[in-house]
């Protein structure tokens, strides 16, 4: 890239030369040849001056333009990611006491969730069992009355 464009800044810089010295050699003064090749001289040296900057300018952007690469390349090669080792074992820890306590709140709930309703199915067996043994009384007085007025008739007999 510098040198095609070095390559055209001296086809430019020689096509001025060319261009200034038939202009000077066309000019109907008296001016002596000294003259012509020292105007000539002064063109070559501004051309070279002018070639000169615009080389050294070309190579500030080549460079500029190569240190701008290098520094990316290096940003990109570079590991994004850092993984501290004690800053994740704190994170795990953390989370682990959290789950742990969740975990801790929901065995209570379940528990206390049991235990009520092992309360609810006692009272409930009570108040049968107390149903029963009450049907199973007044079952047991109405046989033993039957069996009795049936005594009292077989001994009527």
């Amino acid at each position: 890239m510098t040198s095609a464009l070095s390559s055209s800044l001296a086809r430019r810089a020689v096509c001025v030369l060319f261009i200034s010295g038939a202009l000077a050699a066309c000019q109907k003064n008296d001016s002596s040849a000294g003259q012509v090749a020292g105007k000539l001289n002064d063109a070559a040296q501004a051309a070279g001056q002018k070639l000169d900057q615009a080389a050294s300018y070309v190579n500030q952007q080549v460079d500029a333009t190569k240190s701008a690469a290098q520094q990316n390349l290096e940003a990109a090669s570079a590991p994004s990611i850092k993984i501290d080792p004690a800053a994740l074992a704190s994170t795990a820890q953390a989370n682990l006491q959290s789950a742990a306590s969740a975990a801790n709140a929901q065995l209570g709930k379940a528990a206390s969730i049991t235990g009520q309703g092992l309360e609810t199915a006692g009272r409930k067996l009570q108040a049968w069992s107390a149903q029963n043994s009450a049907s199973a009384t007044s079952a047991a007085a109405s046989t033993s009355s039957a069996d009795s007025s049936d005594a009292q008739k077989q001994m009527d007999k």
